[in-house]
């Protein structure tokens, strides 16, 4: 008997909806897994499977389950499509793709979209089935259409509070009940006007954006403004952030390592910078780091891990970084050391330093690694400010920029 695992995506309407590749699957299935709803979608008389009811937490109990089945034919269930926030994604990454086939069924997304007449291609979706409401912030811009996958009944009026109180109240809202079934159902009104405190438990939410005016957007490139975060001084400013971001240079799929935080700024920017970014502030002070864990979920990435103690010790256990920034620490002893090496071959190195000690520190490192992995910048910024009833330039502090790539070989002076 093949160890290869069946995963067949079922729509609202079961067994009916299956094409007949699918039911020939399971018909032949020996045992046949999902969560209670997807295994009540097939009746018990005509696949006659040994059936296991997925456990909660599922992810630990899985690898046991699969091993549990070996040899024996296997058919998993699955909403939709299995490869669209589903369950086969998780076991192909668990199995390999060669023990993994799929049978998908129309995604919620795609039944969305045609109920609407929306272009798939054309709409943001996030899920919120493992997040919370917040994840929903980058998506939200005046005109731009989003899909939210709820995670249950009151994820609706949830989003609706969020985009209220972000100024999108206008905002038409439409939440598609129990897509492809024979009680599908659509509820509509606007973000603002909202007055239903749970739907259906399968929904999707469809919202057209509509901005308010005077409402402040969030874009999308580096540089928010800095009253954008709540902070108490200690934070990089706009124009130092939106360099630094540039040297520090994200790639989707990412781990940043925030030496330092402060409020955030530059891990959350990190991390809207793609949603597959990662990143990890550390923290010294407790109030800021609460402080920085507010701004993460405010600005829509509260999957931002935040550690709180001092570097370097606090790094110790930390998942290798793709990319590290120093904005706080940076004289202090062995955290560039720690920082450095830690830092993956190929990653990015970015330190900040605003005092003569800490260009002391960057110096001697600038000087240690060496052209051409090593660079430094000294930014000066000024803004326009009133000086009586005129307009002058009132400079900020320097800040020099040392960037660092780490080479795939020690360079000479670490060998020693």
């Amino acid at each position: 008997m093949s160890d290869r695992i069946t995963v067949v995506g079922v729509g609202a309407d079961g067994w009916s909806g299956l094409s007949p590749q699918a039911r020939e699957e399971l018909l032949a299935a020996e045992v046949l897994m999902g969560g209670s709803r997807q295994l009540d979608l097939v009746p018990a008389s005509v696949c006659t499977a040994e059936r296991v009811v997925w456990p909660s937490p599922l992810l630990p109990a899985l690898p046991g389950l699969v091993e549990a089945s070996r040899g024996r034919a296997v058919c998993v269930l699955a909403s939709g499509d299995p490869m669209f926030h589903g369950i086969g994604t998780t076991l192909v990454r668990l199995l390999g793709a060669e023990r993994v086939r799929v049978l998908p069924s129309p995604s919620s997304v795609s039944l969305a979209c045609a109920r609407l007449g929306w272009a798939a291609d054309r709409v943001e979706v996030v899920s919120l089935v493992t997040r919370p409401v917040e994840a929903v912030h980058p998506a939200v811009h005046d005109g731009r259409r989003v899909l939210v996958l709820s995670a249950d009944g009151r994820t609706p009026a949830r989003v609706a509070a969020l985009l209220t109180s972000r100024g999108y109240g206008a905002s038409p809202m439409a939440v598609l009940e129990r897509l492809g079934g024979d009680d599908e159902r659509l509820v509509s009104g606007t973000a603002g006007g909202w007055a239903v405190p749970e739907t259906a438990a399968l929904n999707v939410v469809a919202v057209e954006c509509v901005a308010a005016p005077g409402t402040v957007p969030l874009p999308c490139l580096p540089g928010l403004p800095d009253e954008t975060f709540e902070h108490d001084g200690q934070l990089t400013k706009r124009e130092v952030r939106a360099v630094t971001m540039s040297r520090l240079a994200p790639v989707p799929g990412e781990l940043l390592w925030d030496v330092g935080g402060g409020a955030g700024s530059v891990a959350i920017e990190w991390m809207r910078a793609h949603r597959e970014n990662r990143a990890v502030a550390v923290e010294k002070d407790g109030g800021r780091a609460e402080r920085l864990t507010r701004n993460a979920h405010a600005l829509g990435v509260p999957g931002l891990t935040v550690v709180t103690g001092a570097a370097p010790g606090a790094l110790d256990g930390l998942a290798v970084p793709d990319a590290v920034f120093v904005g706080g620490g940076v004289s202090a002893p062995g955290v560039i050391e720690a920082c450095w090496r830690a830092l993956r071959p190929g990653g990015r190195l970015v330190a900040n330093a605003v005092t003569v000690e800490s260009e002391v520190t960057v110096a001697a490192w600038h000087a240690r690694i060496g052209a051409p992995h090593s660079e430094m910048v000294r930014l000066a910024v000024s803004r326009a400010a009133p000086v009586g009833g005129f307009t002058g330039w009132r400079p900020m502090m320097p800040v020099t920029i040392w960037t660092a790539v780490k080479p795939a070989e020690p360079v000479e002076e670490e060998r020693r």
